[in-house]
């Protein structure tokens, strides 16, 4: 098959769905297929271009079996949404522009429309290539909750660029049960719902020793740290977790380290420096090659959100922690797919959201408790190894294409992927029926 992905971001540029695209879509260049994706010049988390990437052609390049087109995009601050617009503006005229000279059989796009609203218009629906639109955050309710679309005309706009690419996509992805709900008041009946989790490269993503090179750079030696490493935006509630550190502070040999960047940091950084906690850390983010390394700094890696963030999104860098063999601490709401997710894989401890007296007290539990943490990391990594490999992935997309392509489908196609959605369904049902969650 012919393959069109549009992405605005893909390796080497920052963020969780970067990795995710590059990963699944050399899986599917490995298993035969033809893959072009048309993507932007890297420049997330801060929404500076990087300086190798600033000229104003397209850029091509065969990465790893893929066919990569890259748009420029101008440089902004991303904390500002018109800016932030006018980059969506500039990658969808550009993409849009360079996916007409391409020869596809379907198009797999990336959510949300403000960012792939025209290709999918243009290279999807007027041309009448199937697609596969898959949702990574259920839009407008994400921005209403985040309080990034305040007025009525903006979330009305927002609310129908969406539901145009849902309903004319062929199949909807939704990477958790929580999106269904949200997905279905769109108009997108269930059966056009494929639910297929996320993924991670469990090869470079692996157990490494306490004691390493980035620990030892960072003076995080010798200390038990308790890690938040990924995107310091507005909906992981991170005050809560300067509230746990301040709580903490007496304990001289505990460490809360914050690795990344995002609109949130400056705030953060400078509510840590006005509460005076020296037993926080900031460092810069890091690329992807070395954050085997970060994760291995962990004692425990923080997944937190804020209350009732977690029953529409389930956050990526779960399946990472999962994979590097480390605890995982959740604060988030109980029941929401996240929370069933790290009990079913009895890899981490749950509390709820905006707890920093509970989230303070699971960090204690664990810190007193070598060998429960051994044990939840264990199960962490073997849950990742069975159930998120980029190979299992690609198999499920493969199977979506193949009905969705006209003379493509596979006699069992469909029935495989209803077969995956009700054992995803049946494996959430158990995870919630009544057991003793991990508190």
């Amino acid at each position: 098959m012919r393959i069109l992905v549009v992405t605005l971001y893909y390796s080497p540029d920052g963020g969780p769905a970067a990795p995710l695209y590059a990963m699944l879509c050399e899986e599917l260049a490995r298993r035969g297929h033809q893959v072009t994706v048309l993507t932007s010049v890297p420049h997330y988390p801060t929404g500076r271009v990087r300086p190798e990437y600033r000229r104003h052609t397209l850029q091509r390049s065969l990465e790893r079996g893929v066919q990569v087109i890259r748009v420029p995009v101008p440089s902004v601050q991303r904390a500002r949404l018109p800016q932030r617009l006018l980059q969506f503006a500039c990658y969808q005229l550009g993409a849009a522009w360079a996916g007409l000279s391409e020869r596809y059989d379907a198009v797999l796009l990336g959510n949300p429309a403000l960012a792939v609203g025209l290709p999918f218009a243009l290279l999807a629906t007027l041309r009448r290539k199937p697609a596969i639109y898959s949702v990574h955050d259920v839009y407008p309710d994400v921005g209403v909750a985040l309080g990034v679309f305040r007025h009525r005309a903006v979330i009305t706009a927002v609310g129908a660029l969406e539901r145009f690419c849902l309903r004319r996509a062929a199949w909807v992805r939704v990477l958790s049960e929580s999106f269904r709900p949200g997905v279905a008041a769109q108009g997108v009946p269930a059966s056009k719902m494929a639910l297929v989790y996320d993924w991670v490269d469990t090869d470079l993503i692996r157990p490494l020793p306490r004691d390493n090179d980035y620990a030892r750079e960072n003076g995080l030696d010798g200390c038990f740290v308790a890690l938040y490493a990924g995107n310091i935006g507005l909906s992981q509630g991170l005050e809560h977790v300067l509230s746990a550190a301040a709580q903490l502070a007496g304990h001289e040999d505990m460490r809360f380290v914050f690795v990344g960047d995002g609109t949130g940091r400056a705030s953060l950084q400078a509510e840590a420096q006005s509460r005076r906690l020296a037993n926080v850390r900031f460092l810069p983010f890091q690329p992807r090659a070395r954050l085997p390394e970060v994760l291995a700094t962990a004692d425990v890696s923080l997944v937190p959100l804020q209350k009732g963030v977690a029953l529409r999104s389930l956050p990526s860098k779960i399946f990472s922690i999962l994979a590097s063999g480390r605890p995982l601490l959740a604060s988030l709401d109980e029941g929401s797919d996240a929370w069933q997710l790290v009990q079913r894989a009895q890899a981490g401890l749950c509390v709820p959201p905006e707890s920093p007296e509970e989230l303070a007290g699971a960090i204690l539990a664990l810190r007193s408790d070598p060998d429960l943490c051994a044990r939840l990391g264990r199960n962490g990594r073997d849950y990742a190894l069975r159930h998120h490999s980029p190979q299992s992935a690609a198999e499920q997309f493969e199977q979506l294409f193949a009905s969705a392509i006209p003379g493509q489908a596979s006699p069992h196609a469909d029935e495989d992927t209803h077969r995956r959605g009700a054992e995803d369904a049946e494996g959430s049902s158990r995870a919630s029926a009544p057991s003793a969650p991990l508190r």
